[in-house]
């Protein structure tokens, strides 16, 4: 019987006859498992050999991701860049080329300018609207594609079924970062990614309270992940990962308020004198909407918005002045937030003097935010 999300969310990952009938699997904080004799010390055949190649708090959620990713392992690190940078390690080498969306996280921008470059791998940012166009970008030493739909700034989708066929036809594999929609909005694996990565940061903790990653691979890429999340040492820590299954169980019953709250607020503002336009792929006018609706099931809550020009104190006054929006550099927990956006692009250009917002619907009620969001309009109305 197939289980709907909610339902599938609550469940997975568990198995109370394991654990004296304990609901949730139990924190395992543990270094060394004990052998119980020399031959199963020797062959490493034991269930559990060291804590930091997996507990069974960690089998409990790499379980339920695998299901819910439809993939064939799933590996968990400290951090949702440190799933990238896994991801990333587990197909390149020295000479090989890299060509990453132009609209992905800085952070990644940074480790493959920085790290990657230093060990002689080589990275092109592509447009990240290119679709089948992207044929035309490989090269003979073209290792593998790095994509993130939506951008995480400016929210541009991808046609990833389209850039994992020219991928493929070309023997190189395809990473995404996806942490934007989670694997209850989308689902890479079955639309041709082989790596699929998530900042557990984010949706699936849910709280603002853990950092965490996972890569979910699929078959073809799964030995050389795990054995490149071994070398590497990752590994996330079991009250990380006992937050993890805790958020994961509401993720279905959070995502969509998430969403419902995004849209409003995305139609709200783009109702606004102040607003230019508005960033989000579930608008019907986003350029991105055809193929976020027919790729995607849903959409989240983080989205940007551009402001008609206007002067550092004006946009001080706006942001300054709301209660229930913070300022800080995450999203996807229960709680609304409102950055400016240093948008950095060599493939695609963006106008320089374009003030981005980008703004995370929280948990909160739609009215006491937009109530919020009208005051500080008006603080920035006084200083234009």
């Amino acid at each position: 019987m197939t289980q709907k999300p909610n339902t599938l969310t609550g469940h997975l990952g568990r198995e109370p006859s394991r654990y004296h009938g304990a609901v949730s699997t139990p924190v395992y904080r543990v270094s060394t498992f004990l052998m119980p004799d020399l031959e199963t010390l020797e062959r490493g055949t034991a269930p559990y050999v060291y804590g930091r190649r997996g507990t069974p708090t960690s089998e409990s959620f790499a379980t339920a991701i695998n299901t819910l990713e439809h993939g064939a392992t799933t590996v968990v690190t400290p951090s949702g860049l440190a799933a990238i940078t896994t991801a990333i390690l587990s197909v390149c080498r020295t000479g090989d080329h890299l060509l990453v969306s132009d609209s992905a996280y800085f952070p990644t921008r940074n480790f493959c300018d920085r790290v990657l470059a230093r060990y002689g791998v080589q990275t092109s940012y592509f447009d990240p609207c290119i679709g089948n166009g992207i044929e035309e970008l490989f090269r003979s030493n073209t290792r593998a594609v790095f994509c993130e739909s939506p951008g995480s700034l400016t929210f541009e989708v991808q046609d990833i079924p389209a850039i994992a066929t020219a991928a493929h036809r070309h023997g190189a594999s395809v990473l995404m970062d996806n942490t934007w929609a989670t694997p209850l909005f989308f689902q890479p694996l079955d639309h041709g990614v082989d790596l699929s990565i998530q900042s557990v940061t984010k949706y699936v903790g849910g709280h603002s309270d853990l950092m965490m990653g996972y890569v979910c691979a699929n078959a073809s890429h799964a030995d050389r992940l795990v054995q490149t999340h071994g070398d590497l040492g990752q590994f996330a820590s079991a009250d990380d990962l006992f937050l993890a299954l805790r958020g994961l169980r509401t993720l279905a019953r959070r995502l969509p308020v998430h969403e419902q709250n995004g849209l409003k607020l995305a139609r709200w503002f783009a109702q606004r004198p102040e607003v230019t336009r508005v960033l989000h792929p579930g608008l019907e006018s986003d350029p991105g909407h055809a193929i976020w609706k027919r790729d995607f099931r849903g959409a989240c809550g983080l989205f940007a918005i551009e402001l008609k020009p206007l002067s550092r104190s004006a946009l001080a006054a706006l942001m300054n002045s709301l209660k229930l929006f913070g300022m800080g550099w995450s999203w996807g927990g229960f709680e609304s937030l409102i950055t400016p956006a240093h948008i950095v692009r060599t493939a695609r250009p963006w106008p320089a003097d374009a003030t981005v917002v980008r703004v995370h619907a929280g948990l909160e009620d739609i009215d006491d935010l937009i109530a919020d969001l009208t005051q500080g309009f008006e603080r920035m109305a006084r200083e234009l």
